[in-house]
C-alpha cells in the first residue's frame, strides 16, 4: 500500500511540475507577444505620424502655391494633369509645371475633403479643394512608398 501511494505521489508530482512548466512556458509567451509590441508600437505611431506630417506640408504648399516646397514629396518621375493636359514629367521639370499652374491660378485655400490608405499602407491619397483667383480645383494627390518615404506619384488639377 504504501508503494502505491508512494507512486501516486510520483505520479502527482510529476504532473504538478508539467503543469507548472507549461503555465511557465505560456507566461515567457504572453511576455515575448506583450515585448513584441511594446517595440512595435512606436514605429507604427512614427510612420503614421510621418505620413501625417507629409500630408499636412503638401496642403501647405498646395494652399500658399508653392511649388518649390511641393516639389520636396515629388518622386523622381511624377505624373501631372492640369485639366486636360496629362503627361509624365522628371522631378524638376514637374516642379516648373506646378509653378506655371500656380502663376496661372494662384492659390488662396486648399483643404482636403478626403484621404485614405491602401491594405498595406504602401500608398496614399487624398482628395481636397484648391480655390484659386481662377476659380475651384479638385485636387487629387497619389502617393507612394519609395526609398522608405512616401513620395507623390501622381498629382491631378481638374477645374469644377
Amino acid at each position: 500500500m504504501k508503494k502505491r501511494t508512494s507512486q501516486a505521489h510520483i505520479l502527482q508530482n510529476q504532473k504538478f511540475r508539467c503543469d507548472s512548466l507549461m503555465s511557465f512556458v505560456h507566461k515567457i509567451q504572453t511576455m515575448k507577444n506583450f515585448l513584441f509590441v511594446l517595440f512595435l508600437a512606436p514605429f507604427l505611431a512614427f510612420t503614421s505620424m510621418e505620413k501625417e506630417l507629409n500630408l499636412d506640408a503638401i496642403t501647405k504648399a498646395i494652399s500658399g502655391g508653392n511649388a518649390d516646397a511641393l516639389g520636396q514629396y515629388f518622386d523622381a518621375n511624377v505624373e501631372i494633369a492640369v485639366m486636360d493636359k496629362e503627361e509624365t514629367y522628371s522631378k524638376a521639370d514637374a516642379v516648373k509645371v506646378v509653378k506655371d499652374f500656380f502663376a496661372k491660378n494662384k492659390p488662396s485655400s486648399f483643404k482636403q475633403v478626403h484621404q485614405g490608405a491602401s491594405k498595406g499602407q504602401d500608398s496614399q491619397y487624398c482628395i481636397g479643394n484648391m480655390t484659386a483667383t481662377s476659380g475651384t480645383f479638385r485636387v487629387y494627390i497619389y502617393l507612394k512608398l519609395s526609398g522608405g518615404k512616401q513620395v507623390i506619384q501622381e498629382l491631378r488639377f481638374d477645374k469644377e
